[in-house]
C-alpha cells in the first residue's frame, strides 16, 4: 500500500467534481459541491444516530439502498435540519435536479447539507447552483469540491492510498469536513471516499460499517453528535480488478486500505477541532477484547477532565484511570500501566494501578507538545 501525495477525489479513475460559490454563504466562499462517477458505481454509507436527523439524511437513508449510485451533491452554510416537510422536499428537489441535468435516476444521487440548523434552504440559489456545478464538472475539480464542503474548518481534509488488488492498482481517496460538533456515533462531520475498486455492494457495506466504528466513531472534539453526520464510499470498478465477491485476500487488502484512508480523515477532523491546541490519541494494549479496548479508549478521549489536564500540561493520570473505570470496558486495575508519549518523549506515570515517582517538569514539557 502506498500513500499518495497531494491528492483529490478526482485523481480516481472515472470521477469528476466541481466546487462553486452559489451564494448560500454570505461570505462569498465556495459553498456547493458535486461529485460524479462517469460509470455506474456501488456505494455504502453510515449516518448519524441522533434521533433528530436532517432532511438530506432521511433522503440518503433511502437512496443508499439503490443498486447504483452516481453522484453526491452538497451545500455548505445551511444544514437543512429541523426544516419539516419543506426541508425534505428541498433535499429531494436537489437530487432530482442533479438527476435531470446528468440523465440519471434521482435515487442514484446522494445529497448533503452542512451549516446552520433550522433555516430553509435558499432554493433560488441552490437550483441554479446545481446547474452551474454540472456545467463545471472536470477531471481536476476535486480540490474545489473539498474546499466547498468546509464550514468552520481551518483546513481542507484529503487523503488517499494506492494498493494492488488482483494485479491491478486500485486507488482509494477521500475528502472530509468537520471541526465542531464532533462526537460521531454514525458530528458536524461529512466524509466522502471514492475508489475505482471492483467490489460487490454488500461487501462494501460490510467493510465500511466496521471501518466507521474504528475510525469516525472513535474521535471526539466537543461531545456533540450532529443531525447531519454522514460518511460514505463509492466504488466504480474502473481499476479492472476481478470483482471482490467474497471475504478473501483481495477483500482483506481492500478493507485495510479503506481503513487507512478513513482513519487518516478521522484524525484530520480531530486535529482541526474548534479551539483545539493538541491532538490526543489513546492506545489500549492488552485488553481482553476489541470491544473492551474500544470502550476504554473512547471513554478516555471523551473525558473533559482528561482534556483539561492535557490542555494545562498537567500529568494528572488519575483522570485517565477514572475515565477507564466508568467506561464499561473490562480491565484489572492492579495491572494498569499508564504511559504518556509525545514526539521523541515518553514517561510512565502509573504502574500496577498506582502512581509512581516521576519528573513532573519533564512531564510538563512532554505535555506542552502540540501532538
Amino acid at each position: 500500500m502506498r500513500i499518495l501525495d497531494d491528492v483529490s477525489v478526482t485523481d480516481v479513475n472515472g470521477f469528476k467534481a466541481a466546487g462553486i460559490a452559489a451564494g448560500v454563504k454570505k461570505s462569498g466562499k465556495k459553498d456547493m459541491m458535486l461529485l460524479y462517477s462517469e460509470v455506474e458505481a456501488v456505494s455504502a454509507a453510515a449516518f448519524t444516530t441522533n434521533r433528530v436527523k436532517a432532511a438530506p439524511i432521511l433522503v440518503n437513508m433511502e437512496n443508499i439502498n439503490n443498486a447504483v449510485t452516481r453522484a453526491i451533491v452538497v451545500c455548505s452554510g445551511n444544514a437543512n435540519a429541523c426544516t419539516g416537510e419543506q426541508g425534505l422536499a428541498d433535499a429531494k428537489a436537489m437530487t432530482e435536479r442533479v438527476a435531470e441535468k446528468l440523465g440519471l435516476d434521482s435515487k442514484e444521487v446522494l445529497v448533503q447539507s452542512t451549516g446552520v440548523i433550522g433555516v430553509n434552504l435558499p432554493m433560488d440559489k441552490i437550483i441554479p447552483g446545481i446547474d452551474n456545478l454540472v456545467e463545471n464538472l472536470t477531471d481536476d475539480g476535486g480540490v474545489d469540491a473539498a474546499v466547498a464542503i468546509m464550514t468552520t474548518d481551518l483546513i481542507k481534509k484529503e487523503f488517499g492510498v494506492e494498493v494492488e488488488i488482483g494485479g491491478k492498482p486500485v486507488k482509494i481517496i477521500g475528502m472530509a469536513k468537520g471541526s465542531g460538533m464532533i462526537h460521531p456515533n454514525m458530528a458536524t462531520m461529512l466524509s466522502f471516499v471514492v475508489t475505482d475498486a471492483n467490489i460487490e455492494k454488500e461487501l462494501l457495506q460490510k467493510a465500511f460499517k466496521e471501518i466507521v466504528n474504528d475510525s469516525y466513531n472513535m474521535i471526539s472534539v466537543d461531545g456533540d453528535t450532529s443531525t447531519n453526520d454522514m460518511a460514505c464510499v463509492i466504488a466504480n470498478g474502473l481499476a479492472g480488478n476481478k470483482k471482490i465477491s467474497e471475504e478473501n485476500e483481495d477483500y482483506n487488502k481492500f478493507k485495510m486500505a479503506l481503513q487507512e484512508v478513513n482513519e487518516a480523515l478521522a484524525k484530520k477532523i480531530a486535529e482541526d477541532g474548534e479551539g483545539a491546541t493538541k491532538f490526543l490519541e489513546v492506545e489500549v494494549l492488552g485488553a481482553k477484547s476489541k470491544e473492551d479496548a474500544r470502550l476504554i479508549s473512547k471513554s478516555v478521549i471523551t473525558s473533559n477532565l482528561t482534556k483539561c489536564a492535557f490542555f494545562g500540561a498537567d500529568a494528572n493520570w488519575g483522570r485517565i484511570l477514572c475515565a477507564m473505570g466508568y467506561s464499561g470496558g473490562f480491565f484489572e486495575v492492579d495491572k494498569v500501566k499508564i504511559e504518556l508519549q509525545a514526539k521523541g518523549m515518553n514517561l510512565v506515570v502509573a504502574e500496577a494501578g498506582r502512581g509512581i515517582g516521576f519528573d513532573e517538569e519533564y512531564a510538563k514539557q512532554l505535555l506542552l507538545h502540540k501532538f
